[in-house]
């Protein structure tokens, strides 16, 4: 059965992303999510077999706020510009106290990356202004493309108008791990190191967190490599208080390892 809207939504130019997939197969991942006790979606794309695992296919096709999972757009585009010169760069905390302790230090793209530092980003964002930012979002074709206005350069990806489906995540990220992306092969190699979570002799995963308050939703997004193989996930739950954060990765988890992925 084809997956509604895929190849339309976006123009991919690698011929090995251009097909569009073909299968939608509903495992049972429901009831990893009713085992957790939260509502969300799930997308797993198996490159190879151009096969996509699934549950809850009307919310995958669903826009939401990218959250802190623009973070790797962020990064991407900091880098090729040298708004940032490289990921060991540091930035100097400003000094404000904020509710994440590891934030509230100098960091650097590849710590601020992966404690998810708003302060850092926002900082980026407004390095970079609100012509050049439209443009890269633009060019790389990233969700609706709706950055707002100038004054919004540090927060549309929070609390904006910008929206992505998990579907257009997994998109995304298979024109990263391809190298389909308009950034050189330089920044691009820079940030899948940055997503590096876990790496074992049998895999690595390559992944991002998000939470958008303002919608009060959790995104975990982000490509298991293995045998030659990749497999990219966009989870997105419904999160009612901060106990569901780890949701976004456990329920993530045990759905690749129904395929056998970890």
């Amino acid at each position: 059965m084809a997956l509604p809207s895929f190849a339309a939504t976006f123009s991919l130019s690698a011929p090995a992303i251009a097909q569009a997939q073909r299968e939608f197969v509903n495992p049972n991942f429901r009831r990893h999510f009713q085992d957790l006790g939260v509502e969300g979606s799930i997308m797993i794309y198996d490159q190879n077999q151009d096969v996509t695992y699934g549950h809850n296919r009307d919310r995958n096709t669903t826009p939401f706020l990218p959250a802190s999972t623009f973070k790797i757009l962020n990064s991407l585009i900091a880098l090729e510009t040298g708004v940032i010169a490289s990921d060991l760069a540091m930035l100097t905390w400003d000094g404000v106290e904020r509710s994440f302790p590891a934030w509230n230090r100098d960091l650097n793209l590849r710590t601020a990356f992966q404690v998810s530092a708003v302060w850092f980003y926002q900082v980026l964002a407004r390095r970079m202004g609100h012509q050049s930012m439209q443009q890269w979002v633009t060019n790389t074709g990233y969700g609706n493309q709706t950055i707002g206005s100038a004054d919004e350069i540090d927060s549309f990806w929070l609390t904006g108008d910008i929206r992505i489906t998990p579907q257009e995540q997994i998109q995304f990220l298979r024109r990263l791990h391809a190298n389909e992306l308009p950034f050189s092969e330089r920044t691009l190699a820079t940030v899948k190191d940055i997503m590096i979570v876990e790496q074992t002799p049998d895999y690595t995963i390559r992944a991002k967190t998000g939470w958008a308050l303002a919608e009060g939703i959790g995104w975990y997004v982000g490509y298991v490599k293995q045998n030659d193989n990749a497999y990219f996930f966009a989870t997105n739950i419904d999160i009612r208080d901060e106990t569901d954060l780890n949701m976004r990765v456990e329920v993530t988890r045990r759905s690749l390892e129904d395929l056998g992925l970890l």
